[in-house]
């Protein structure tokens, strides 16, 4: 934490008198603004899962559906690092209301996009501006609420997802069947002027009278690290898009950058799940990276194997998120504590589960609702997992290096859902997923069958690999 930082939470909890919540009259207009841009991005995460599918078949793209995923993450991944800088040096204001202005100008890119690749672009953009806005998020609750009301400003982050699980399906469904895939991109936009007006006055206020940023060089290197990151896994899932002898230069290309990026903006021992904070940080892309690849290929797997509309194929994916919340509020039941080694291995089993069920309805006589009753499980899992993981990770820290591996944590769920989307993506390609779209649509499927099914085995067998690596998690002794 910055001199700066240290400061301003000094004043936070100097001018807190104890007896406000965060909706009292200081912080309301406050949490409301934030809890709505995490509402806006919830949003959008549930509506684009709907409405996916049949972009990609209007945009004759199948072979590239996971690139609208993974093109978002691997830009997610620079910007965060870049945000990361540019609040420690201007404070949070400029990169959330720069991140909010990006994201919404990726949207407007999507919407109109008249052709695969160049949606995939708008995706990046938005993945520019989502990166931006969710560290500024972090600081904004730093710096602006005293550290009695934090705990009560995150659980407000995670239950705004839980609206966001309902209604998106269902209003992306609606709007993609009556007035096309492309407002459901359009219309977000709009949404937007919601939270500038009510946080921008209030956020000002909470900053006027904080001292300034710490300021300083910016760390050119680390930045660097994270353009290197992204450009190489770019090149990774560039090369998977052709799997021919061209595709061979940016393989090794992207490699090489990276790898040496990677094993530089994560803790020492990651890669090979040294003990405790390590495996910790290494868990935390493994669990996000197999679970999200396997979801953002069940709406398509329920529109091209099963004809369901995309309303009822996002709906699939609605008991996912609700029980995410409930397994999230489980964990932190009292008693749970002693316990973490344990409720990650069961989440990362949950999740493993999850991921096979779903891809029992891959067989014609499964009925459809099986895979939303295993995404329920899996839901579980990952609210299990994942905020355990949280939880033994500032247990496991220092106070002086909380902020640097909250960021590593952050780093490997991007990273995880790069490299495991794109692994994704490849499979698909590779077994003819992209090359049948028109069989697809008319019933006939079978490349994209063995697509899909050779995803959801591998996301399992990851999954599988997670719960087996549990009993690392903490250091010996």
């Amino acid at each position: 934490m910055t001199t700066a930082e240290q400061t301003s939470t000094t004043l936070a909890a100097a001018a807190d008198d104890g007896t406000e919540g965060v909706l009292g009259a200081r912080y309301r207009a406050l949490t409301l603004g934030i809890v709505s841009v995490v509402l806006l991005l919830a949003f959008e995460a549930t509506a684009v899962n709907t409405a996916m599918p049949v972009a990609a078949r209007e945009l004759h793209g199948l072979g590239l559906y996971a690139f609208a995923f993974s093109g978002y993450f691997t830009s997610t991944l620079f910007a965060m690092v870049l945000s990361g800088q540019w609040c420690d040096r201007r404070g949070p204001v400029l990169p959330l209301f720069a991140g909010i202005g990006v994201f919404a100008g990726g949207l407007v890119v999507a919407g109109t996009a008249g052709s695969m690749w160049l949606f995939v672009g708008g995706r990046a953009i938005q993945g520019l501006g989502g990166g931006l806005v969710i560290v500024a998020l972090y600081v904004v609750v730093g710096r602006a609420f005293p550290e009695r009301l934090r705990p009560a400003v995150f659980a407000a982050f995670s239950a705004a997802w839980v609206l966001p699980s309902i209604v998106g399906p269902l209003v992306s469904g609606a709007v993609t069947q009556h007035l096309g895939w492309r407002w459901v991109f359009l219309a977000v936009p709009v949404l937007v002027v919601l939270p500038l007006a009510v946080m921008g006055p209030a956020l000002r206020r909470a900053e006027r009278g904080r001292p300034a940023a710490a300021g300083g060089a910016w760390n050119r290197r680390r930045i660097g690290l994270a353009a290197m990151a992204a450009l190489g896994a770019g090149l990774l899932q560039y090369a998977g898009e052709r799997l021919d002898l061209l595709g061979l230069l940016p393989a090794v290309a992207g490699a090489g950058l990276l790898v040496p990026a990677v094993l530089r903006l994560l803790p020492d021992g990651t890669l090979r799940a040294a003990r405790g904070l390590p495996t910790l940080i290494l868990l935390r892309g493994v669990a996000a990276g197999a679970f999200f690849a396997a979801e953002a290929f069940i709406p398509l797997m329920m529109v091209t194997q099963r004809h369901l509309s995309p309303t009822l194929a996002g709906l699939t994916l609605t008991s996912g998120g609700l029980s995410w919340a409930l397994g999230s509020w489980l964990q932190g039941r009292p008693g749970a504590e002693r316990h973490r080694e344990r409720l990650i291995r069961l989440g990362f089993l949950l999740t493993a589960l999850a991921i096979a069920g779903a891809a029992l309805v891959l067989i014609p006589a499964v009925p459809t609702w099986t895979a939303a009753v295993a995404w329920a499980f899996g839901g579980i899992g990952m609210g299990l997992s994942i905020a355990s993981i949280s939880v033994l990770m500032m247990k496991l820290s220092p106070p002086e290096a909380a902020g640097t591996n909250s960021a590593s944590l952050q780093m490997s769920d991007a990273l995880g859902n790069v490299l495991l989307v794109g692994l994704a993506g490849v499979l698909f390609t590779a077994l003819g997923g992209g090359a049948v779209a028109a069989a697809d649509a008319a019933g006939a499927g079978g490349g994209a069958r063995a697509g899909l099914a050779a995803i959801f085995l591998t996301m399992t067998a990851v999954a599988l690999v997670g719960a087996a690596l549990a009993g690392r998690v903490r250091p010996r002794g």
